[in-house]
C-alpha cells in the first residue's frame, strides 16, 4: 500500500528520497520493524482482550512438573502473530505480486483453520477441537490452491542459464515454461531435479503430467510441515523460536532466487519477482520474535493452532514457491523428528499390543519436547537446545547453495 503511495509520488512529483521504496532491501526492514512494533504494542493489548473474555489454557493432563502454573494462561495467541505478518506485508509488499497474494491468502487460510480449532476448545469446552479429518481437508485445500496457481498461473515461471554445445554457460536466462516441474535438490552438483524424471518411465506422453506429481508433493509437504509445527507447539517459545531462525533462512533462499546476479552466481534457478517473498518473510520473522516477548518462559500467552498450523504452512508454502521443498527434512528437522516421534510412540505402542497383549513406548512421552521434560531437564533448557539444533539445520541448509 505505502509502496504504491511513494511510487505515484516519485513519479509524479520526483519526491526526494521516494525511490527508496523500491528496493526490497529497504521495505524488509521497514517491514520486521513495523511486525516488532505490531507485536509488542497489540499484542498486550490482545493478551487483555483475551484475558477478559477468559480465554484461557485448561491444565494439560500430562503429569509434567509446572503444568499446573499454566493453567489459565491466555491462548489464541496466535492472533498476534497473523496479524504482525499481515499488516506489515499489507504496507510495503507490492499486492500485485502473486506470491504475495499467495502467501496473504495461504495466511488468512491457515489462521482460519486454526481459529476454528481454537474456538471449539475454548468456548465449546471440547478438548479434540476440530475434527482432524477437517484439519486435514482444510490443509489438502490450501495446498491445492498454491499447487495449481504455480502449475497454471502465467506469472509464475523459472528462468535458468543456456548451456552451449561446448558446455559452457552463456550467462543469459531462458524462461521456462510456467508448467515447470523443477526443483533444487541438496548437495548434487547440478541441483535441479525435475518431477518429470518419476513419470518418465511410464513413456514419453506421460512426462506432460508431471505437475500432478507435483500437486500432489505440494499438498503432502504443506500437510506435512503444518502438522509438524503444531506438535512442536508444546513448550513456552519452542516452536515461536523454531520458527524463526527457519524463517530467516528461508529469506536468504527468497533473496537469492529473486535477483538476477546472486542466483548467476550461485548457479541455481532464477525465479522472477520472488524477491518480494523477502519482505512478507522479514514481518513472519519480526512476528515470531515480538510473540517471544510475551511468549518466552513463563510464556504469558500460548500462540494455539490459530498460530502453530498458520506458521508450519507458511513455511512450508514458501519452501515451495521459491522451489526449495526438498530442503524441508534439513532446514524443519525439528519438526520432521517431532512429527516422527508421535508417529513412532503411536504406532510401536499398537503393534507391540498386537504381539504381546501389553502396548510399550520408544519415549516417555510424545512429542519427543515432552520425553526430555520427563527426564528431568528444564523446560527452558529444552527449547534453548531445540532453537541450537535448529540454527546448526539452517546453516547447513544454506551452505547447500554451494557445497555440491
Amino acid at each position: 500500500m505505502i509502496y504504491y503511495i511513494f511510487e505515484f509520488l516519485e513519479n509524479n512529483y520526483n519526491l526526494p528520497g521516494a525511490g527508496v521504496f523500491q528496493y526490497i532491501s529497504f521495505r524488509s526492514a521497514l517491514a520486521i520493524i513495523t511486525s516488532l512494533l505490531v507485536s509488542l504494542v497489540f499484542g498486550g493489548k490482545i493478551i487483555k482482550f483475551i484475558k477478559k473474555k477468559q480465554i484461557g489454557e485448561d491444565v494439560r493432563e500430562l503429569g509434567l512438573a509446572g503444568e499446573e502454573s499454566k493453567k489459565g494462561t491466555p491462548t489464541m495467541g496466535g492472533l498476534i502473530i497473523l496479524s504482525a505478518i499481515l499488516i506489515p506485508t499489507i504496507l510495503f509488499a507490492r499486492l500485485d505480486n502473486i506470491y504475495i497474494l499467495i502467501m496473504i491468502i495461504s495466511t488468512i487460510w491457515l489462521g482460519l483453520i486454526g481459529f476454528i480449532d481454537d474456538y471449539i476448545k475454548v468456548f465449546k469446552k471440547d478438548k479434540a477441537g476440530l475434527a482432524g479429518k477437517f484439519k486435514i481437508l482444510g490443509q489438502v485445500g490450501i495446498g491445492l490452491i498454491v499447487a495449481l496457481v504455480m502449475v497454471f498461473n502465467n506469472q509464475i515461471v523459472v528462468k535458468e542459464k543456456l548451456v552451449s554445445s561446448n558446455g559452457q554457460q552463456n550467462y543469459e536466462f531462458v524462461e521456462v515454461a510456467q508448467k515447470s516441474s523443477k526443483t533444487t535438490i541438496p548437495f548434487l552438483k547440478n541441483n535441479e531435479f525435475d518431477y518429470q524424471k518419476l513419470t518418465s518411465w511410464m513413456g514419453d506422453g506421460m512426462s506432460k503430467y508431471a505437475w500432478i506429481l507435483f500437486v500432489l508433493v505440494v499438498v503432502l509437504v504443506i500437510t506435512a510441515v503444518s502438522n509438524g509445527a503444531n506438535m512442536t507447539d508444546g513448550l513456552d517459545g519452542l516452536a515461536t523460536g523454531v520458527s524463526a531462525i527457519i524463517g530467516i533462512t528461508l529469506a536468504v533462499f527468497c533473496y537469492v532466487s529473486g535477483n538476477i546476479i546472486a542466483a548467476d552466481y550461485l548457479n541455481i534457478m532464477y525465479i522472477p519477482y520472488s524477491g518480494e517473498l523477502v519482505i512478507y518473510m522479514s514481518a513472519f520473522v519480526g512476528s515470531c520474535i515480538g510473540f517471544l516477548w510475551y511468549n518466552s518462559y513463563p510464556a504469558q500467552v500460548f500462540m494455539g493452532d490459530t498460530g502453530s498450523l498458520a506458521l508450519g504452512g507458511i513455511i512450508a508454502v514458501v519452501a515451495i514457491l521459491v522451489r526449495k521443498e526438498l530442503m524441508i527434512p534439513i532446514l524443519c528437522g525439528i519438526f520432521l523428528i517431532e512429527n516422527l516421534s508421535v508417529l513412532l510412540q503411536v504406532g510401536y505402542f499398537k503393534y507391540t499390543r498386537r504381539k504381546l497383549g501389553v502396548g510399550k513406548r520408544i519415549f516417555k512421552m510424545a512429542p519427543l519436547h515432552h520425553h526430555y521434560q520427563l527426564l528431568g531437564i528444564h523446560e527452558s533448557k529444552i527449547v534453548t537446545r531445540f532453537w541450537i539444533v535448529g540454527i546448526l539445520l539452517a546453516v547447513v541448509t544454506i551452505v547447500t547453495l554451494k557445497l555440491r
